[in-house]
């Protein structure tokens, strides 16, 4: 069952309550390069991402801000660290939401100005906790940063809030640590029912840091934890997206595109399936309905979930048999496979677009 939080709004998206779990990215351009960095949230919303975050470092990037939420399809967040003044700009720039963590922008008055300006235009703001920058006194109390420590700063950051009288709140804590985060995200979800946004921070490269990501989100997605999840991966961010996906797909927890399903391969495989199943993938990548396609190399299992499948393919020796929605269509060639796989698929998409 999926943990209860409230509901936020970032611009017209929902977040919390019975909203579906979000997938954030952030850009890695210079914020002040304004058409760089809308060339990349393009490239970002294409591939599925709902929430989108920039850096926010000096004013100049900071005054950026309004020509990128001017053209920008998505809510807009923008990550600000120490400078109060760079997060009042933002706010006047039209963001939907600050990554902001108010115990370290100073004096309560400069506080107080950031969560009224908020307040007015209905911002909501995100504590972001992560391991590697938690208090000095909380490192001097725990020896080091352990998930306790990451749940006493955000909620002290989250009392700073409250004290003003904000609830408009999200909640991250993050570590490169698997166990470290999980623990942290299931004490604070007992204590709180703000959304969460949840992801192992400074995961890796896209190798790496996908299998990473795909456990520690994996595992916390599974005890009904998280409202929004990113994906933090040394690379192209238009790949946390895909992999932000891949890991809602399947846990069933959202739809968007087809789902793969193709076996390991083995000695009884009597076709290319590797070649075969890797051009299908690629092949259909965007093909714009949740399809489960099966490309199968054996008589054992394949034909199995060839059938279960709304498309698949059972390897034999030199051919396949092709599926389509549990029934046999024909036999194929293997040099055919891939092919007829594809265009049965394009013209389900047309039979589904009729009906």
């Amino acid at each position: 069952m999926r943990h209860s939080t409230r509901q936020i709004k970032l611009g017209n998206l929902a977040v919390g309550g019975a909203a579906p779990v979000s997938v954030q990215s952030m850009c890695n351009t210079d914020t002040r390069d304004v058409a760089a960095t809308l060339r990349q949230i393009e490239a970002l919303a294409s591939a599925g991402c709902e929430i989108v975050r920039c850096a926010v470092p000096d004013q100049a990037a900071a005054a950026a801000l309004a020509e990128i939420s001017n053209g920008c399809t998505l809510p807009l967040i923008a990550d600000i660290h120490f400078d109060y003044r760079l997060a009042l700009t933002a706010v006047v720039n039209g963001v939907a939401g600050l990554r902001l963590n108010p115990g370290n922008i100073g004096a309560a008055w400069k506080v107080k100005e950031v969560v009224t300006a908020c307040a007015e235009r209905g911002v909501p703001i995100r504590i972001g906790v992560n391991a590697g920058s938690l208090e000095p006194e909380l490192l001097r109390k725990y020896g080091h940063p352990t998930a306790a420590a990451m749940v006493e700063s955000a909620l002290g950051h989250v009392r700073i809030l409250e004290d003003l009288g904000f609830y408009e709140i999200k909640i991250s804590m993050k570590a490169s640590d698997i166990a470290r985060t999980v623990d942290a995200y299931r004490m604070l979800a007992r204590q709180v029912d703000y959304p969460l946004h949840i992801g192992i921070t400074e995961a890796g490269t896209t190798w790496g840091g996908t299998i990473k990501s795909a456990i520690g989100i994996g595992a916390l997605l599974y005890d009904g934890i998280g409202d929004t999840l990113r994906v933090s991966l040394t690379g192209d961010p238009v790949e946390e997206v895909k992999v932000g996906w891949e890991i809602l797909k399947c846990l069933r927890l959202r739809e968007r595109g087809p789902m793969f399903i193709s076996c390991p391969t083995c000695g009884r495989c009597q076709i290319d399936l590797i070649a075969t199943a890797e051009e299908v993938e690629q092949r259909l990548q965007n093909l714009p309905l949740p399809l489960t396609i099966a490309v199968m190399g054996c008589v054992v299992n394949g034909p199995g979930e060839a059938r279960e499948a709304d498309l698949g393919i059972a390897g034999g020796q030199g051919q396949g048999i092709l599926f389509k929605q549990g029934e046999v269509v024909r036999k194929v060639p293997q040099a055919e496979l891939a092919d007829a796989l594809v265009e049965e698929a394009w013209r389900l998409v047309e039979e589904r677009g009729k009906s």
